[in-house]
């Protein structure tokens, strides 16, 4: 398999190029840096089997405009893309099978599947917060995992996050109410990526928690999730898809 990778001088980008020198199926034939190249010519596309891009929410909508244009699947981690943006992206899984996710940690996944178990168990008495703490140089607050386990609490709880949720605390906010989901981001160091959704009531308190210590657990997902996109009918997919965990 002929993988053009976009983002590659980023730090999932050289992840992913270690991991795949280490999978003899595969080859980063093409490594683009998205600081630097010319999305107008789409011979880097044109000639691969399939596209990973980790570049930036700004540069997603072009790249997947273009492997729909030259029909070849993509694998897409960025994040931070406004409504316009997203729909640029998930428009061309119409012609495409598109992996599409925030993150491709197995672990993380497995994070997402018992969130949602665990609120449907837990059901409305339990107060929702969560947690995420990553490196100083992250750009984006609160964090694409973060934002999708505050997706899933949001539809168990039938809540619009756009009321329901409050970002930190300040002042005096009054009691807490149960339509509420409490989101708290944290920056310092060079922390992969920590996550923890707590669920918690009178008398008890469940914690979820998933820590990364290394980007090749995501860099591995990715690769995982190239395999299974390539011969797919156009779609948007999952890593909950990739590894059958889809309810």
């Amino acid at each position: 398999m002929k993988i053009t990778l976009v983002g590659a001088s980023g730090r999932m980008g050289q992840a992913i190029s270690a991991c795949a020198a280490k999978t003899p199926e595969m080859e980063i034939a093409w490594r683009i840096d998205d600081a630097t190249s010319d999305f107008a010519n789409a011979g880097f596309i044109r000639d691969c089997d399939l596209v990973i891009d980790f570049s930036s929410h700004l540069i997603t909508p072009r790249i997947a405009e273009l492997c729909a244009e030259n029909n070849k699947p993509l694998v897409t981690g960025t994040t931070g893309h406004t409504a316009e943006e997203n729909k640029l992206i998930i428009d061309q899984t119409k012609k495409i099978p598109m992996v599409k996710a925030t993150n491709f940690s197995t672990g993380v996944n497995t994070l997402f599947w018992l969130t949602r178990k665990a609120a449907e168990i837990l059901g409305p008495d339990f107060d929702l917060e969560v947690i995420e703490m990553h490196h100083r140089l992250k750009k984006d607050a609160p964090s694409g995992t973060a934002t999708t386990l505050l997706e899933i609490l949001g539809n168990v709880r039938n809540l619009q996050l756009k009321d329901a949720l409050r970002h930190g605390r300040q002042g005096i906010t009054g009691e807490r109410t149960h339509n509420e989901i409490g989101i708290h981001a944290i920056r310092g160091g060079d922390v992969v990526g920590d996550h923890t959704v707590i669920f918690a009531n009178t008398g008890e308190r469940v914690e979820l928690a998933h820590k990364a210590t290394s980007r090749d657990t995501f860099a591995t997902g990715a690769l995982r999730a190239a395999q299974w996109v390539i011969n797919r009918e156009p779609g948007l997919y999952s890593m909950q898809d990739v590894l059958g965990l889809k309810a």
